[in-house]
């Protein structure tokens, strides 16, 4: 595979997509990437994609396939980490598992979403 064109896509389930595009868009501040369905009747679906501004990655929100919703981790560079954690608690999101910065590990703290997927913010380096 070529990774000249490639671009990372992660994914996360979810219990509802609407609530979940909501949450990412209103709450983080993401942007819709993608947002469309396919197939007919039964097997219709929807393929959602969210991502933080001027990101080349991208994070899709798709519905649980016989499980529960929730239990994803992804991590996101930021380059003001103490400014992205006050931006996010001014809009209500509890900040949880902080770690200062210690050898070649970057300064982080973790989120999570309505449905208990892990987002990672890491300072970037």
């Amino acid at each position: 595979m070529s990774t000249e064109a490639a671009i990372a896509v992660a994914m996360f389930t979810v219990a509802d997509q609407d609530s979940a595009v909501a949450f990412y868009t209103e709450t983080l501040g993401w942007e819709v990437r993608m947002d469309v369905n396919w197939g007919e009747g039964d097997d219709a679906g929807r393929w959602v994609e969210v991502a933080p501004a001027g990101s080349t990655a991208r994070l899709a929100l798709n519905p649980p396939m016989g499980g529960e919703p929730g239990g994803g981790s992804v991590g996101i560079e930021v380059a003001d980490l103490a400014a992205e954690k006050a931006r996010l608690e001014a809009a209500g999101v509890v900040a949880a598992n902080e770690m200062p910065a210690g050898g070649p590990v970057p300064a982080m703290f973790s989120i999570n979403d309505p449905d208990g997927n892990w987002i990672w913010v890491v300072q970037a380096g």
